[in-house]
This record gives C-alpha cells, sequence and structure tokens, in this order.
C-alpha cells in the first residue's frame, strides 16, 4: 500500500476513533450522575466536568485489557490492519449514530464487537471461538446478575427493619470494598502484571503467608476500606438521611462514572490496537489517552443535554431504585475490565432498573419493550459484523490493501 494512502487511513482511522470515543462519552456515561442531579446533590454541569475527568482517567487506567481483547482477541491467523481498523470503526460508528439519531438501543459493545468480527473474517483469520465463548457467556449472565443484584439492593434498602442509617453505609461498605480491589495502571505492579490494586500493593509490601491462595494483609486492607466507607456515610446519614443519600449519590456516580470509561474506552481505540502498537511502533497508553481525549469531549460538549433528560427519569424511578441500579452497574463494569470482555454499560444500567422495579412490585418497562430491546442487541450484532465484512471488501477492492 503506497504511503500517501497508509498514512491517509492512519489520519482517518484515527478521526473515526476519537468520533467513536466522542459518542461514547456524550451516551454511555449519563447514568452514573443522573441519580444525583434528580436529588439536586450536583447541578448538570458539574456533574458533566466530573464526567469527562472520571471517565477519562478510568479509560486511561483500565481500558487496556478491553481495548486489547476488541483489537487482537476476536480473530485469530491475522493482524487487524489500517484499512480493517478503518472499515470496524465506521461500521461500528454508523450503527451507534444510528441509534442515536433513531431512538433504537444500539449497544456499542454489539456493534463494535461484530464490526471487528466482520473485518477479521473479511481479512482471512478464523474466529476466535473460546473467546466467543466467554463474551457470550458474560452477556447472557448481564442481565439475571444485574437484575438480581439490584432486586436484591432495593430489597435492602426498603426493609423497614434496616433504617437508611445502616442501609446506606452498607452499601457504601460495599463499594469501599471493591475500590480497595480495582486494578489500576497507575499503581506499581508486579513484574508479571501491568496493573495493581490499593490492597494488592499494601499487601505486598509485607511478606505474609498466604491462605488457601488469599493474602490476609489484602483482605484487612478490604475490609478496612470498606469500614472507613461505612463509618463516612454513616455519619452523614445520621445527621441528615437526605444529606448522606446524595453524598453517597455522588460518590457512586464517582466510581460508576470512572468504571464507565474504563470499559468504553476499548471500543474506540481497540481497533487500532495493531495500527498504533505494531505498524507505527507507539505505546499503549498513546493509544488510551487518544480515546480518553474523545470521552472527555463528548462528556463535555454532549452530556448536558443528556444528563437533563436522564436525571428526569431517574428522579421518577426514586433514589432507592436509582442506586439499586448503580451498584450492580460498578460491580459488573469491573468484573469486565478484569476479564477483558467488552460491554455496554448502558445494557447493564437498564437490567438494574429493571431489578430495582420488581423490588416494589413493577418492572417498570413493559415486556414487549424488554423483548424489542434484546431482539435489537442481537439484530445489531449480526448485521454489524455482515456490514464489517462487506466494507473492508469494498475498501480493499478500491485501494488493493
Amino acid at each position: 500500500m503506497a504511503g500517501a494512502v497508509f498514512w491517509a487511513l492512519v489520519v482517518l482511522a484515527t478521526l473515526t476513533s476519537l468520533a467513536t470515543a466522542w459518542a461514547l462519552g456524550a451516551n454511555s456515561n449519563s447514568p452514573p450522575f443522573a441519580p444525583a442531579i434528580g436529588a439536586n446533590a450536583i447541578s448538570t454541569m458539574q456533574a458533566a466536568f466530573l464526567i469527562g475527568i472520571l471517565a477519562a482517567l478510568g479509560a486511561l487506567t483500565q481500558g487496556g485489557a478491553i481495548s486489547e481483547t476488541v483489537g487482537a482477541g476476536l480473530i485469530n491467523g491475522v493482524q487487524i490492519t489500517s484499512l480493517a481498523a478503518t472499515a470496524g470503526l465506521l461500521t461500528a460508528t454508523g450503527f451507534m449514530a444510528f441509534g442515536i439519531y433513531t431512538g433504537y438501543p444500539v449497544p456499542a459493545a454489539f456493534a463494535t464487537t461484530g464490526a471487528m468480527v466482520g473485518v477479521g473474517v473479511s481479512l482471512g483469520g478464523n474466529p476466535a471461538i473460546d473467546t466467543y465463548r466467554r463474551i457470550a457467556l458474560f452477556w447472557t449472565l448481564v442481565p439475571p446478575v444485574s437484575g438480581g443484584l439490584a432486586y436484591l439492593t432495593a430489597t435492602l434498602l426498603r426493609r423497614d427493619d434496616i433504617p437508611e442509617t445502616v442501609g446506606v453505609p452498607l452499601l457504601a461498605a460495599v463499594v469501599g470494598g471493591i475500590v480497595a480491589n480495582v486494578q489500576l495502571g497507575v499503581i506499581p505492579s508486579p513484574a508479571d502484571a501491568t496493573q495493581s490494586s490499593v490492597a494488592g500493593f499494601i499487601a505486598r509490601q509485607v511478606d505474609t503467608p498466604t491462605v488457601v491462595g488469599v493474602d490476609p494483609l489484602a483482605v484487612l486492607v478490604t475490609l478496612a476500606v470498606a469500614a472507613a466507607g461505612f463509618r463516612f456515610i454513616r455519619r452523614r446519614t445520621q445527621a441528615s438521611v437526605e444529606d448522606g443519600i446524595r453524598t453517597f449519590l455522588i460518590a457512586l456516580g464517582s466510581v460508576v462514572a470512572f468504571s464507565s470509561g474504563g470499559s468504553q474506552v476499548g471500543l474506540a481505540t481497540g481497533p487500532l490496537e495493531n495500527l498504533y502498537g505494531a505498524e507505527l511502533g507507539l505505546p499503549g497508553i498513546v493509544l488510551l489517552a487518544l480515546g480518553a481525549t474523545g470521552i472527555l469531549g463528548g462528556a463535555w460538549m454532549g452530556a448536558p443535554k443528556l444528563l437533563q433528560a436522564t436525571s428526569r427519569e431517574y428522579a421518577q424511578l426514586g433514589v432507592r431504585r436509582s442506586i439499586a441500579a448503580l451498584v450492580p452497574g460498578f460491580i459488573i463494569a469491573q468484573l469486565a475490565i478484569a476479564l477483558g470482555i467488552p460491554i455496554s454499560f448502558n445494557n447493564i444500567i437498564i437490567s438494574g432498573v429493571i431489578g430495582g422495579g420488581l423490588a416494589g412490585g413493577s418492572a417498570g418497562v413493559s415486556r414487549r419493550k424488554i423483548g424489542v430491546t434484546l431482539a435489537f442487541w442481537l439484530i445489531t450484532l449480526a448485521v454489524s459484523t455482515v456490514v464489517g465484512f462487506v466494507l473492508y471488501r469494498a475498501f480493499a477492492a478500491v485501494l488493493g490493501g
């Protein structure tokens, strides 16, 4: 492929990746702070500002695993070329744009995964069946797990024998314990790893024997952070239940927005993994910074309008049901990041909203709407695969690459 054509494709693929990241920042990161806005705990512009910063930080420090899966783990036997990356990104972005403008529930993870499988097969690669099985299993488990956790959370918050001065701090303790074990690229890690957690880092500073493969010091750090979260929110709720809940909503929104950035950036940067790493010889952080920049811009420029709309929806759901939807969102997003599995964050939240609604006797979403949503997810996956395959073949026929 001629040098001029190659660099033209590099520019086109980079701009398309930025556009994808911008769309993700504007659309997929609205749920975390919507309940806090609905509860008047934070203004729309303040929330948009925090979402941009936190999601960008999550992208930089946690996005590597999913980016690698999207870029190299979906197809065996071939490397994704610049032309294939361009075709895949244009396909995925086209589907997301269609969803934005029509209102149909197009999941970004399904569109991107399908597109990259399509271009990979079109390149002559072999389907990575084992990876597909892991992803399919995870996607299948998301609705019942997210809905189930939301149901349990909402039930806890609705119990008359568990006051909110106890129930809300207990959830804060759970979130705090998970935060202590979140894997981050900025924390010094062992030689055989690229990320580490606060609990893991502290545990490595003291040589202690493991018990059934678990470091007791890491467990103690986890419990200490959980206890600190419980105590802080407990004091806030004892002083004022409403203020305590608002504080928890802001803290919960912050960690969920951070997780959203880490789980979503790979959908925009994954197709460029081989182009930036192997062909251009750039370190992975450069690609993640590109995605983080797009997410930051999307959050600051596009999120305020969506936040106003989603905050009204969450205000109608109520504070308890909103919390019940976001807690499993945080847990599942972090699990997906740890396993390197691409996910659509909004799918998790939708399942959580339904599960939280069931705790009150009604899911608040019609069966027909649920069925249409699930059908559209599957259609998106299948059609994006075909479009990615055909688009790459068309590009290759015209450009000869």
